[in-house]
């Protein structure tokens, strides 16, 4: 069993996560290692929480840009599970690796947790006026 870090999971409803989301990250949460490595597919992830292949791309792409999941360049089928909310084998190195990721955090070497960024307002119709006819 993994010892998770309370830091990361006291945020996650400020990362606007749907419960697709939800799901996938603990489908990956159960198959990561220590340290937050997740050796899985897309396919592999979507029947362990009976998701579509659609939702769970689009699930996975909301992990990725809320900075929950990071993927490394050109490994297939390999995720790493934000160490903020990834699960380690002792305390220790879950201090350990929290401590590194603050200071990669502060130093731009790692990205922090984030909401999605506001989009355009959307125009409500009834903002666009009615149109006079002749």
């Amino acid at each position: 069993m993994l010892i998770q870090a309370h830091l990361g999971f006291a945020q996650l409803h400020r990362l606007e996560l749907s419960k697709a989301d939800y799901d996938l990250l603990s489908a990956m949460m159960e198959v990561q290692r220590p340290g937050g490595e997740v050796n899985a597919s897309q396919a592999e992830l979507r029947a362990r929480v009976g998701l579509s292949k659609n939702r769970t791309s689009i699930a996975m792409s909301h992990l990725v840009e809320r900075n929950v999941v990071l993927r490394p360049e050109g490994r297939y089928r390999s995720y790493f599970i934000h160490p903020y909310f990834a699960g380690y084998a002792s305390q220790e190195e879950m201090e350990e690796a929290l401590r590194e990721a603050t200071e990669a955090i502060k130093a731009g070497a790692l990205v922090a947790p984030a909401p999605p960024a506001p989009s355009a307002p959307q125009r409500h119709l009834s903002a666009v006026p009615a149109r006079r006819s002749a």
